[in-house]
């Protein structure tokens, strides 16, 4: 991986719209080239695992509403957002730890928020390291629906939780492009990861996003 444009590379965006697979395919290559991927919901289960919805409620939204399918969609974006939110010292401790590895790694993740990223590029300039940030979306949220379809075959139709992932890719593009970090469109699909590579590769600490302009 030595033709990267990074040391650490954030690939962030909501949930089925691709990152797992373009993280692979960016650490991928012979055993001599290729990168360390770290998937971030591992984080996330480890910090559940480590704390109390009575200690740290901010990380245990869901545990409170199991049956999400119950609440709106704004209401499920607001818990995921919350959730996010609470879960950027997780982000960062993770990026400190692979600033002290001198072996190109991919962080992927629902969870990774714009403004831990852009925290996480001026930590990484601070040491000298190139830390970059890219977010995925995906606006339609019938083609999540198809891609959950296609990736859970046996969990049937999960329309409602494709919603709330088109509004969260929503929100997520939204900060990154207040953040001044590059917003990627997932289709199509051919090329994801070139794309994102390009966009990896601008320069400055705080990457520009050229394309449309997001709403609020």
């Amino acid at each position: 991986m030595t033709a990267t444009t990074w040391d650490i590379l954030l690939i962030g965006g909501a949930s089925g719209v691709g990152k797992s697979r373009v993280a692979a395919q960016l650490t991928g290559g012979s055993e001599e080239s290729k990168g360390f991927l770290v998937e971030f919901d591992d984080v996330v289960s480890a910090v559940e695992a480590m704390t109390t919805p009575e200690h740290h409620p901010e990380l245990h939204h869901f545990g409170g509403a199991p049956d999400t399918e119950r609440l709106t969609v704004d209401q499920v974006l607001d818990l995921q957002i919350a959730t996010a939110r609470a879960l950027e010292p997780a982000v960062l401790g993770v990026v400190r730890n692979r600033l002290t590895v001198d072996v190109p790694a991919v962080i992927e993740g629902d969870y990774l928020t714009p403004a831990a990223a852009a925290e996480a590029i001026r930590e990484g300039k601070a040491a000298g390291r190139r830390v970059r940030a890219v977010f995925l979306h995906e606006q339609d949220p019938e083609q999540i629906l198809a891609n959950y379809a296609a990736r859970e075959p046996g969990s049937g139709e999960q329309r409602h939780r494709a919603q709330v992932s088109a509004a969260y890719s929503h929100w997520l593009a939204r900060q990154a492009s207040r953040h001044g970090l590059p917003v990627v469109e997932c289709r199509p699909w051919d090329g994801l990861a070139g794309r994102v590579e390009e966009a990896s590769g601008q320069d400055g600490a705080v990457l520009s996003h050229p394309g449309p302009t997001l709403g609020p």
